[in-house]
């Protein structure tokens, strides 16, 4: 991994058990898979107040552009996973480079599996570097 990679994913894995809130945005409160794509990605006031199904693709593209991310073709360790994971819903995580830590709902907090997302892949995101 690359030096910012490997940033990504010790930010992201700094947060294994913290505990899952919907719409949460502070580590202290609990996270969502936004929250935690923006504490990992180091991206400051990440949306909010958004519906937990039904999201649409292209709002959420539009909103990872504007954070300074850019889409890939293939997944490498600090990337952001879109996934689907239910009928209209859409769900983010990091990639490690063997695995995502993500916010997982049913485990009530953030975790970190091996593998690939259980998951349909919509798209990776890559996070710009300003110089």
């Amino acid at each position: 991994m690359g030096r910012r990679a490997d940033l990504i994913v010790a930010r992201a894995r700094r947060l294994v058990g913290v505990r899952f809130r919907p719409q949460g945005r502070e580590a202290a409160a609990g996270l969502d898979c936004i929250g935690l794509a923006a504490a990992a990605l180091g991206i400051e006031a990440p949306p909010a107040d958004y519906a937990l199904r039904g999201g649409l693709k292209a709002k959420l593209e539009e909103g990872l552009r504007a954070a300074g991310l850019r889409p890939v073709a293939a997944a490498r360790a600090g990337d952001l996973l879109v996934l689907v994971a239910g009928a209209g819903q859409l769900h983010l995580a990091i990639w490690t480079g063997g695995g995502l830590i993500h916010a997982d709902a049913a485990l009530r907090r953030i975790v970190e599996r091996p593998g690939p997302a259980p998951w349909p892949l919509l798209g990776v995101w890559r996070l710009k570097w300003r110089r």
